[in-house]
């Protein structure tokens, strides 16, 4: 069963090399490294907004950013090394996040996506989340998603 837990900074080089790994294939459609591989990791886990995900225990295999934004929890960034890919561990995370929302009586978890990472148009809907709206902010062209939390 995969461990989650809070990222120290002994953490941000293997959270960055994460970054790097998971974004990589995007630099060429975008143009550019996309936001979360040039992230501040280290402000994140100091924070203590980052956490990380081990299949083994040991290991680290991804992680996510995520922090209470007025009425909802926004979800800044996950990712999972592509070696450790396809083993539900993303998924977990992202269950971690709205669990964390759910506790604290948040209503809702919202966070966005590049539209040229065609993958997450797909997966975001199959986890709940709707589309909220399209921007363009910094020059990234972004589809934000929103989920309620029931309570309860």
């Amino acid at each position: 069963m995969p461990v989650i837990r809070q990222a120290t900074p002994d953490d941000e080089p293997a959270i960055r090399a994460c970054a790097e790994d998971a974004y990589a294939q995007y630099v060429e459609a975008i143009g550019r490294k996309p936001q979360p591989m040039v992230a501040d990791f280290a402000a994140d886990i100091a924070a203590g907004q980052a956490y990380v995900i081990s299949a083994n225990g040991v290991e680290v295999d991804g992680f996510i950013i995520f922090f209470p934004n007025g009425d909802h929890m926004f979800l800044e960034n996950v990712a999972i090394f592509t070696r450790a890919t396809g083993q539900g561990l993303g998924r977990s995370l992202i269950e971690f996040c709205e669990a964390e929302a759910h506790r604290l009586g948040l209503v809702a978890v919202e966070l966005y996506t590049n539209e040229k990472m065609t993958a997450n148009q797909t997966l975001y809907p199959r986890l709940g989340y709707l589309e909220n709206f399209r921007r363009t902010e910094n020059g990234f062209h972004r589809i934000y998603y929103r989920k309620p939390i029931v309570a309860g």
